[in-house]
């Protein structure tokens, strides 16, 4: 095998093997490898000149790969956790080669050298619930795609779901025909969680549903947002509903400057576990409603912000003021118990 075809063989069987059929990865984890290698393929023929036909092994090296992390946040405007995710990618790659032929062991180990960029710690982004109100009220839902967005932002926040969790849904994932409504949520790994669905949430889902999913052409495995293109219909693309929500984020700042610059669809699962947290919610049902796999995750909800620190110094004042943490607990049970699936 020479050295071209090895490199192609090995890629090839690292996306479309190892990776859906060993591992078992979700789409978007398979994507996620995907864009490194062509975000890498792209590098080699924009900065050296190498087209894609000519990549061998030996272009994955200490110095080339740190050129590449250098362009990738030179040229692109990539974060540090951008930059990190890329690197490891590439050494998720290079093992797997590694495996299949010892003698590319000394390219994995090289580039495995490549250190890690270290961020600076950056302050938690979430919104009050002032300006999630101001950027709801920013589609103009007398037009139709104006209408779907409103809802799709309301049932992101309200469902603390990831962005991509959202486009995934489908009719059939959702019951309403409870006392407590809920809907399931597939996240990393393919695990599914229970949320429960506020009553307002249900009420702009049925709406909705009437307007986007008429009940006389209800399918349970229709994506529940959707675009047309050229009459074929098919699930709606991130980069849409990235596009829309830093749009509206734009005209809600405005009007209410705690609008986050550049809003993205994380900023509203945030807001929502801020929310909860400071609603008195234990951090333990937060990690369950979001989906976490560590409680590790979830403790960068554990801040006091100044309303918090505030609030907590005025009630130390007063001996005769109950404990404050039994304070933040009361008239809270039944939404905990919702949250939780209890009810």
């Amino acid at each position: 095998m020479n050295k071209n075809s090895k490199f192609f063989t090995y890629l090839r069987e690292f996306l479309t093997v190892y990776l859906t059929q060993q591992r078992r990865c979700s789409p978007n984890t398979v994507k996620s490898y995907r864009d490194t290698i062509n975000l890498y393929r792209t590098f080699l023929f924009k900065c050296k000149n190498i087209p894609f036909t000519e990549i061998t092994f030996e272009l994955f090296n200490y110095q080339t790969v740190n050129e590449f992390l250098d362009w990738i946040q030179a040229s692109r405007g990539c974060s540090t956790s951008s930059r990190n995710q890329r690197l490891a990618g590439i050494n998720s790659f290079l093992n797997y080669a590694a495996i299949q032929d010892p003698a590319l062991m000394d390219n994995y180990v090289k580039v495995k050298n490549v250190p890690v960029q270290k961020a600076g710690k950056q302050p938690l982004k979430y919104m009050s619930e002032e300006a999630v109100a101001a950027v709801f009220r920013q589609p103009d839902i007398s037009k139709r795609n104006g209408y779907r967005d409103r809802f799709f932002m309301i049932l992101l926040y309200d469902t603390g779901a990831r962005m991509q969790e959202i486009l995934d849904l489908k009719l059939g994932d959702f019951n309403l025909n409870l006392s407590n409504p809920y809907v399931y949520l597939t996240g990393k790994g393919e695990k599914t969680r229970q949320i429960p669905l506020m009553d307002k949430t249900v009420e702009h889902l049925r709406a909705y549903l009437e307007k986007f999913h008429p009940s006389d052409n209800r399918k349970p495995e229709a994506y529940l947002f959707y675009t047309v293109i050229k009459g074929k219909t098919g699930p709606m693309s991130p980069e849409n509903v990235a596009n829309f929500i830093r749009r509206y984020g734009k005209s809600a700042k405005k009007e209410c400057n705690d609008v986050p610059d550049n809003l993205h669809a994380h900023v509203y699962r945030h807001s929502r576990a801020m929310a909860l947290y400071k609603s008195g919610v234990p951090l333990s049902y937060i990690k369950e409603f979001l989906g976490h796999s560590h409680i590790n995750t979830t403790s960068i909800y554990a801040i006091a912000d100044l309303a918090m620190m505030r609030d907590a110094l005025k009630k130390a004042s007063y001996n005769d003021t109950p404990n404050p943490a039994e304070s933040m607990w009361e008239g809270n049970e039944e939404m905990i118990l919702r949250l939780c699936g209890l009810k």
